[in-house]
């Protein structure tokens, strides 16, 4: 295995494992909120302003937020690409995302009406997924394809702890919505500062951007799947698996309450201990895969094996609708989403358009490909609550439907050819 530090590219300053450690750290932290917020303080701050109509209000703000910040991610990431500071390029889009970002996060708890809290929310997610794609760009701009492997690992599994940490942390206080998001949008903003103070970014020495042109910068957009075929496949399958993923993950809390049979408090508090269990499989699962991906020499078998483990994860509440159930989904989708957080973004930067002399646009195809992610939590909330509206909350219905998605995802990634 190359070591990182023979692997960095010239654009990185100071300490190479303190770089990783620190990206590893802001990665945490943002899936930590997204987890906490997403799975278990928005529902919970949804139901109880309006616990009649939760499932359809939640599907909604999910919808507007996400169409705003699907559009934001691969919009920012292309600025982010034209960007010519004395600080870099990613350093103003990290540090003002998550300032802007947590100072919105902070607000929500504060207003209980169903608008301001949309609104409030908007404005976090526009912002973060502003940063987002300038923090990943990091593993492209400053680890060559060699060393990208052990950067996934790490990134991957700091963001597979997140999603456990998050989702303990929401069940935990669950009961403290203010303490819960004023300390996630303090945290975001305190490490994305702390990141760019201690890794700093020198300056672009690439060619300057050509002049900008609306209809040439909406036309960049568009990334041909015939002359990029592994770009297309790549997006396709991340788009499925998280489609299925997000499904179930959204209305975690609703399938205790519904299907399992507890109450409001005992759905939170389980929460907090299913995703204990996921955070120790999380863990051995990621760290595991990242290891056995660089021994290999392989990405797509890994991410195959997950999505199916993933797809058996979704399937175990549907066979038991029963804590033994949920159990077993915590398991299974712990190892199984653990060992695709931990190969998935090596393999979406190996993937990436070649750069054949134009403008680098690592962070705008980066973006696209985030999109593969931000996307479904616009349609997965919006057509779980669909269907469950008009089946009067079927829900094996719901984990039939992941099931299926998550799985035809694990197909999806075999006919990319330039990863082995």
């Amino acid at each position: 295995m190359i070591s990182p530090a023979a692997a960095l590219t010239n654009d990185v300053r100071g300490r190479p494992w303190r770089l990783l450690l620190s990206l590893g750290i802001v990665f945490f932290i943002l899936l930590t909120l997204y987890a906490a917020v997403l799975g278990v303080l928005l529902p919970n701050q949804i139901q109880n302003i309006d616990p009649a109509r939760k499932t359809a209000v939640l599907g909604t703000i999910f919808a507007i937020t996400s169409v705003f910040s699907t559009l934001t991610t691969p919009i920012a990431g292309a600025l982010s690409d034209r960007t010519r500071t004395r600080f870099g390029r990613r350093t103003p889009w990290i540090l003002l995302g998550s300032a802007i970002g947590g100072g919105a996060l902070m607000l929500v708890p504060l207003v209980s009406g169903l608008v301001a809290v949309t609104l409030l929310w908007l404005v976090a997610t526009v912002s973060l997924n502003s940063m987002q794609p300038a923090i990943t760009a990091i593993v492209a701009d400053r680890f060559e394809p060699a060393a990208r492997g052990v950067a996934s690992g790490v990134v991957g599994a700091a963001m597979t702890a997140g999603v456990s940490a998050g989702t303990i942390l929401g069940g935990l206080f669950a009961q403290q919505l203010g303490l819960a998001y004023f300390a996630l949008g303090a945290a975001i903003a305190a490490v994305s500062t702390a990141f760019v103070l201690l890794n700093p970014e020198t300056p672009f020495t690439g060619p300057r951007p050509v002049p900008f042109r609306l209809a040439s910068f909406a036309r960049s957009f568009w990334v041909s799947p015939r002359h990029h075929p592994d770009f297309a496949w790549a997006f396709a399958g991340r788009f499925t698996i998280y489609m299925g993923y997000q499904a179930v993950l959204t209305y975690l809390l609703y399938i205790l309450q519904d299907h399992v049979g507890l109450s409001q408090h005992e759905a939170n508090i389980t929460i907090a201990r299913l995703s204990s269990i996921t955070f120790v499989a999380l863990i051995i699962s990621g760290l595991t895969s990242g290891w056995l991906s660089d021994r290999i020499r392989r990405r797509k078998p890994l991410v195959f094996a997950a999505s199916v483990i993933m797809a058996a994860a979704v399937a175990a509440p549907l066979i038991a609708p029963t804590m033994g159930g949920m159990i077993c989904y915590a398991i299974l989708i712990g190892i199984g989403y653990g060992a695709f957080m931990s190969v998935d973004l090596a393999l979406m930067t190996e993937v990436l358009p070649r750069n054949d002399g134009g403008e680098d646009a690592t962070g705008k195809d980066l973006g696209i490909l985030t999109t593969a992610v931000n996307v479904p939590q616009i349609l997965s909330p919006a057509l779980a609550a669909l269907l469950l509206s008009l089946t009067g909350g079927n829900y094996p219905l719901l984990f039939i439907a992941a099931g299926l998605f998550v799985l035809a995802g694990a197909f999806l990634v075999l006919p990319i050819r330039s990863v082995k």
